[in-house]
């Protein structure tokens, strides 16, 4: 599926049947593909690269072109149970166009604004801009789902929290992963300035870019940490609930037995003291009650 844009208005409007400089393919189709390959001279390798949810943010120079692949993070679904999960978006810049390829419709373009027609390399570098938000946004939802779960882990003996911790803790990996694959990405965008020439406007949001870039990967990586180091602690508050619920199991179950034992030891069919006084059911019942409030005398002296 194809999409045109072009600036209006200070922002991109989707528009039909006319040329536009800023294309965007959805999941293109065999004849889409080849449409790329044989016309445009896209690198074949390249173009499945950038619908390759596991590829690298890299930067490569072609004949005609230069194509960029970058990382970003994809749209949460409750399907995906607490993981979240990236994706590689293709950036394909030419002198008067940039084509986009992405395996997904994504709102890739929402929340940008520009103060006239953006150049495409401007556009790709207000992409990648918005990436890192969205990175960004997602480590605020990562952090007060973490805090929810905690909440859940100190009160609750299910392992089902903890597993969701884990998965919480495997997606900041994959996102580690991808902000310092783009990272690396923009470091050789810097280096290439000149022989992809940029204008000092677009160097100064390079740089901008590249520091937002390295805060993000040092929030992602400090959320990281904290949830890898009070795994352990979280794993042995579950266990320690267990072991308090088994404790006052095993009260219950020792101060049913007490008077229980009491009780049947004066209703065996043999002679026993009491069996033909008047008062004995209550006298019985007395000390079976004795019995239950001198157990709980003993455990609260013993401090278990």
């Amino acid at each position: 599926m194809i999409r045109k844009y072009q600036c209006e208005e200070r922002k991109l409007i989707q528009i039909e049947n006319q040329e536009s400089p800023f294309l965007f393919y959805i999941n293109p189709d065999e004849s889409e593909k080849r449409y790329l390959v044989d016309t445009l001279k896209f690198d074949e390798h390249t173009l499945n690269s950038a619908l390759d949810p596991d590829e690298l943010s890299r930067l490569e120079f072609e004949p005609e072109h230069f194509a960029i692949i970058y990382k970003r993070p994809r749209n949460y679904s409750a399907e995906d149970q607490f993981l979240f999960k990236v994706s590689s978006v293709g950036a394909f810049i030419f002198k008067d166009k940039l084509i986009v390829v992405l395996n997904e419709e994504i709102p890739l373009l929402d929340g940008i604004m520009f103060s006239k027609s953006p150049t495409p390399i401007f556009l790709f570098l207000r992409l990648i801009y918005r990436s890192i938000f969205h990175f960004l946004e997602h480590l605020k939802i990562i952090s007060q789902i973490a805090d929810e779960l905690q909440d859940k882990i100190n009160s609750a003996m299910e392992n089902r929290h903890l597993l969701n911790l884990f998965t919480l803790e495997k997606s900041l990996v994959y996102y580690l992963n991808s902000i310092n694959s783009n990272g690396v990405l923009i470091e050789k965008l810097r280096a290439n300035a000149t022989k992809i020439g940029l204008t000092v406007e677009e160097q100064e949001l390079l740089d901008d870019i590249y520091i937002e870039n390295n805060q993000c990967y040092r929030q992602a990586e400090i959320l990281s940490n904290v949830l890898s180091g009070l795994m352990d602690a979280r794993a042995s508050i579950v266990s320690n609930n267990l072991n308090v619920l088994m404790k006052t199991l095993n009260i219950i179950t020792i101060a049913i037995m007490v008077p229980t034992f009491v009780v049947s030891a004066f209703s065996m069919n043999v002679s026993i003291p009491l069996e033909r006084h008047p008062l004995a059911f209550w006298m019985i019942l007395g000390m079976a009650l004795m019995s239950v409030l001198g157990f709980i005398l003993f455990w609260r002296y013993k401090r278990w």
